[in-house]
């Protein structure tokens, strides 16, 4: 049995007002009811605290929060219902499994807790278990995991409730490069196969510009923007826009591999731009997310045979926007559809003649390109 046949996929509308000390949130927030929605901003600008909200563990004035049409708090009808009663699952920073159970225990734990029955939760644990990959670790006890295990277990144990929207508190933050690159996968895995909606807290882009389908960017209690990834995280009024390591999320469709090579042809935006991409070959016609850095695009007023550089597309100039350095400039650029930015020095500017509404060439690197999925 599928999880999408057990597990429904509710809209999620948030509201509410927070007054701490001098910090203050001013909330109206509306997310879609699939995919990943991730909550992207530094330390302190209300991302934990939006889940918190949603999770019934803080309640504020004002508060509303509505899952699919059911309402969990409503403060002008004095409504609010306990967390126990909300059916959602939670994954914190730590795993926190017992380390006297082995993870089949701290499973079962988790199962009689939630009230869900063993027939139940059946189907949803050998669903789960394949999907994360830890079969083979059930007889094993936490102090016997790597800490890319212990979530992967957390995310599984979040799962065994059988929850209508599952919340994930910066899962990763505690994890070097490896176990994170480790876990990620799995992730992934979870966000095609399954048809419960995801509320991902990160504060780093690698993490959403690989996940996420829907982006909220936050700072100090504000919503800077909220929609879908590609076009939220090409936002040039925002400081990760601007900074060294701003980038864009391409969505291409595979159009032939290479095999020689080694490199994947996708066509994008309107499908007349095409990049390369070294990648392991895909079915025609199947999506393929990138993230193309401003860093790693030049761009040129024509075209050029004799580059090494495989990948150029022809391009409009949208906007300009000062870098976070006083060297650089930020360029927004409109690929036949396919926004990008290009991070290029102020004089490299000057002397091109770059405005609004130019057409240009954007050179990208094969190599510099970063395949998500």
């Amino acid at each position: 049995m599928k999880l999408d046949r057990l597990l429904p996929a509710p809209s999620v509308q948030v509201a509410f007002a927070l007054t701490r000390g001098d910090f203050s949130m001013q909330l109206e927030l509306a997310l879609p009811g699939q995919g990943v929605s991730a909550l992207f901003g530094h330390s302190g600008s209300g991302k934990t605290t939006i889940l918190r909200a949603i999770a019934g563990l803080e309640r504020h004035a004002n508060g509303r929060i509505e899952v699919d049409g059911e309402l969990w708090q409503d403060e002008a009808r004095q409504l609010f219902v306990p967390p126990h009663r909300r059916s959602i699952g939670y994954v914190f920073q730590e795993a926190s499994l017992f380390p006297h159970l082995s993870v089949a225990g701290n499973l079962e734990f988790a199962r009689q807790r939630s009230g869900v029955s063993a027939a139940d939760s059946a189907a949803v644990l050998q669903r789960a278990t394949e999907l994360l990959g830890i079969g083979h670790l059930l007889a094993r006890r936490a102090p016997g995991l790597s800490g890319g295990e212990r979530q992967r277990v957390a995310i599984a144990r979040a799962l065994l409730t059988r929850p209508r929207l599952l919340l994930l508190d910066e899962p990763l933050a505690s994890l070097d490069g490896k176990r994170k690159e480790e876990v990620l996968p799995y992730l992934e895995s979870l966000q095609r196969e399954l048809a419960i909606p995801m509320i991902y807290v990160s504060h780093a882009i690698e993490e959403v510009a690989r996940l996420a389908d829907h982006v909220v960017l936050l700072d100090a209690g504000k919503v800077l923007a909220s929609g879908p990834a590609a076009q939220t995280l090409a936002r040039l009024d925002s400081s990760m826009a601007l900074s060294e390591d701003a980038g864009m999320v391409v969505e291409g469709i595979a159009d032939g591999y290479d095999a020689p090579y080694g490199l994947l042809r996708l066509r994008i935006g309107t499908g007349q731009g095409v990049m390369h991409v070294a990648h392991a070959p895909v079915g025609d016609g199947a999506s393929i997310r990138l993230r193309v850095l401003a860093r790693d695009v030049s761009v040129t007023l024509s075209a050029h045979a004799d580059s090494s550089i495989m990948n150029q597309l022809r391009a409009q100039v949208v906007a300009s926007w000062p870098a976070s350095d006083a060297a650089h400039v930020v360029l927004r650029l409109d690929a036949g559809g396919a926004p990008l930015l290009a991070r290029i020095t102020r004089r490299s500017h000057d002397q091109l003649g770059l405005t609004a509404g130019m057409t240009v060439w954007a050179q990208v690197k094969a190599t510099a390109l970063l395949s998500l999925r």
